[in-house]
């Protein structure tokens, strides 16, 4: 259905080649979104080990490859908004729910988060009372 919809609406690239490139973004961000709401399901006891667990792996295995991906663009693919951008962002402000801090030393992301919460759709979701709810 997602990749129905990113066709519909222009957001899923220009050629096989890009497809390739937003599905294997995707993916990742989809990964990532996995171990976070496997925290989101723990007990007490293991809540923080499993915690600094998505610290580690997020800062070793998943943002520097998002932060490489848009060393040379506004989005992760070409020169348009894609769905794995729209899923990038999402992964991120759910990073930043759990661990405040875990931007800071990604730059690239950070700009790009701010470009995308401008947009006037993703903004106006983003506001409180929105559709969106925390983990």
């Amino acid at each position: 259905i997602l990749n129905y919809i990113a066709g519909k609406y222009n957001l899923y690239g220009k050629d096989l080649k890009e497809r390739a490139l937003i599905d294997m973004y995707t993916e990742g961000t989809l990964d990532l979104m996995d171990i976070i709401m496997l925290w989101a399901i723990e007990t007490p006891e293991n809540k923080q080990k499993q915690l600094s667990n998505i610290e580690q792996k997020a800062k070793e295995r998943f943002l520097p490859v998002f932060e490489k991906g848009l060393a040379n663009s506004d989005f992760l693919v070409g020169n348009q908004l894609s769905r794995a951008d729209v899923h990038l962002l999402e992964a991120t402000l759910t990073l930043q729910e759990i661990l405040p801090t875990i931007l800071s030393t990604f730059p690239k992301i950070q700009a790009f988060q701010e470009r995308m919460k401008a947009l006037p759709r993703i903004s106006k979701f983003l506001q409180p009372g929105s559709a969106r709810k925390p983990p």
